[in-house]
């Protein structure tokens, strides 16, 4: 379709449909079974969508906006056939990710501003934190830009080492001070090496632990107020990791995480691996901020920038 065209090859198109069958065939493949042979929008119909896209974790709030503006276009378009209504559907879908600022970006490039580009890249252990740094550092360095990977997670067993294999395999700087230290420290003297070497971006990775809201906050609040010490208007991005396998899960920690810190942009990884692909519609409207990046599989080019359109169209496809 023309509107994703401009963004996605092909191949990545194709890899977004391979890396979303598990969501079309739980979610979408309900919806489609639920769509065949409609000739109307009855209320039994409205019912049992509305049962698919809460059992699909696109949560509560979202569902009823979608059976509202379902219901308005419907009566609008004096509808329809089947075809008709998923085009409907998809619309609908397209416009709530638009209402909630999900932008489309084109590919990996950096703002025009002063170098470095600082990233804080947060989220609970497991989520793919760490690989999604990795994964985000070979997309840049493809772009011919100067990466600095920033060990921030001080706390986690092996969390160091872990980065520093990333950095090597993509062949981009490092710098860390070792197991428990300040993560503040780290944040700061990070970003002071990418200043002193004339690095493009630096990805500034953080520990996942939650605990409590406050004792979150008042880390986060540190590390960021180190970082804008360092470099006046940085980090010019907080990016939240969420893991797609967790459904609502992932709703609590967004929770969590935009009530502690300014939350800029998300990134969802595993939709390769989980039936719950609905649950970005979920997270964009609920939170109002903008999803960045899927990881659509294992190997390391398997970070896509997040498109609304082609994301909607590989959900029906």
């Amino acid at each position: 379709m023309s509107f994703f065209k401009k963004y996605f090859s092909r191949d990545k198109k194709e890899e977004l449909d391979k890396g979303l069958e598990k969501t079309k065939e739980g979610f979408f493949g309900k919806i489609t079974k639920a769509v065949a042979g409609k000739s109307t929008v009855d209320e039994s119909f409205l019912d049992e969508l509305e049962n698919i896209l809460i059992q699909s974790d696109v949560g509560l709030d979202t569902t009823i906006k979608i059976i509202e503006k379902l219901e308005g276009k419907v009566a609008q378009d004096k509808y329809i056939n089947t075809e008709e209504l998923n085009e409907i559907l998809k619309k609908v879908i397209v416009d709530i990710l638009t209402e909630n600022n999900t932008k489309n970006i084109e590919d990996y490039s950096l703002p025009n501003e002063k170098k470095p580009h600082v990233i804080l890249v947060v989220g609970v252990n497991g989520v793919g934190k760490t690989t999604t740094i990795g994964k985000l550092a070979y997309q840049y360095k493809a772009l011919g830009y100067k990466v600095l990977l920033g060990a921030g997670d001080t706390f986690r067993a092996a969390a160091v080492d872990q980065l520093k294999v990333w950095a090597d395999r993509v062949g981009c700087g490092f710098y860390a001070k070792g197991m428990n230290t300040d993560p503040a420290a780290v944040a700061y003297e990070a970003v002071q090496e990418a200043i002193n070497e004339d690095y493009d971006v630096a990805i500034i990775d953080t520990a996942g632990r939650l605990h409590t809201k406050l004792y979150l906050m008042k880390e986060l609040t540190k590390i960021r107020n180190s970082i804008a010490k360092k470099m006046d208007g940085a980090p010019h991005d907080v990016m939240l990791v969420l893991d797609a396998t967790t459904g609502q899960n992932a709703i609590e920690q967004a929770t969590r995480f935009t009530e502690a810190t300014d939350v800029s942009s998300l990134a969802l990884t595993k939709l390769d691996g989980t039936a719950k692909g609905g649950v970005a519609i979920g997270i964009s409207d609920q939170f109002k901020v903008p999803i960045k990046y899927i990881g659509v599989g294992e190997g390391i080019e398997q970070l896509q920038v997040f498109n609304k359109e082609a994301f909607v169209d590989s959900l029906f496809t």
